[in-house]
C-alpha cells in the first residue's frame, strides 16, 4: 500500500530540518499518540549526511481480527534513515523488532519551501504479509501514522517556537 502524508510548518526549511535532527525533539515525539516511544538509538553526521536509528512502538488500536494473529505489544521497529542536507531528502526504512518477515516499509521525507512555509512530504510503501488481515493492518498502521503526523506537526511547531525570540 502506497501512502503520502504532508505536513506544513510556519518556519524556514533550515529550521525545520534542524528540528528533525534534534535529539531533544525526538524525546518530545516519544509521547505522541498512535506511534510513540521514539527512542534515539544512534545518530551520526558526516558532512551533509545525517544517519540515525530511532525505535518506535505502534500504540494505536487494532480490531479483534487483527489482534487474533498479531500481538500489539510486539509492534515495535527501528527506523533507519539517512538525511542528505544538500537535497533535503531523507530516505528511510523500517526494521521490525518482531514479525520481520511480515512487514516491509520504506520511503522518503522531503522538505521544500512553499511561500512562507516549509512542506514536509512523506512518500512510502508499506506491506503487511499476513493472510486475510494484511490489508486491514496496513490501513490501521497508515491511519495511525496520519494521526501521528498531525500531532507531530503541532509538536514540531511548538518545539521551533521555543527558539523564536
Amino acid at each position: 500500500m502506497r501512502f503520502f502524508i504532508e505536513q506544513r510548518f510556519a518556519a524556514p526549511l533550515q529550521q525545520v530540518e534542524d528540528a528533525y535532527c534534534s535529539p531533544e525533539l525526538l524525546a518530545t515525539l516519544a509521547t505522541l499518540p498512535k506511534v510513540g516511544g521514539a527512542e534515539l538509538l544512534d545518530q551520526q553526521t558526516d558532512g551533509n549526511r545525517v544517519t540515525q536509528r530511532v525505535r518506535y512502538h505502534f500504540t494505536g488500536d487494532l480490531n479483534a481480527a487483527v489482534t487474533a494473529v498479531i500481538d500489539p505489544s510486539l509492534l515495535s521497529w527501528i527506523e533507519e534513515s539517512e538525511l542528505d542536507r544538500a537535497s533535503h531528502v531523507t530516505t528511510w526504512h523500517i526494521v521490525p523488532d518482531h514479525y520481520a518477515s511480515r512487514l516491509t516499509c520504506a520511503g522518503t521525507f522531503s522538505l521544500s519551501t512553499r511561500g512562507d512555509e516549509t512542506l514536509r512530504r512523506t512518500e512510502a510503501e508499506i506491506k503487511v504479509h499476513f493472510p486475510l488481515v494484511g490489508g486491514r493492518v496496513e490501513r490501521a498502521i497508515v491511519s495511525g501514522l496520519e494521526e501521528h503526523a498531525a500531532a507531530e506537526q503541532v509538536a514540531v511547531q511548538a518545539y521551533m517556537a521555543k527558539f523564536d525570540h
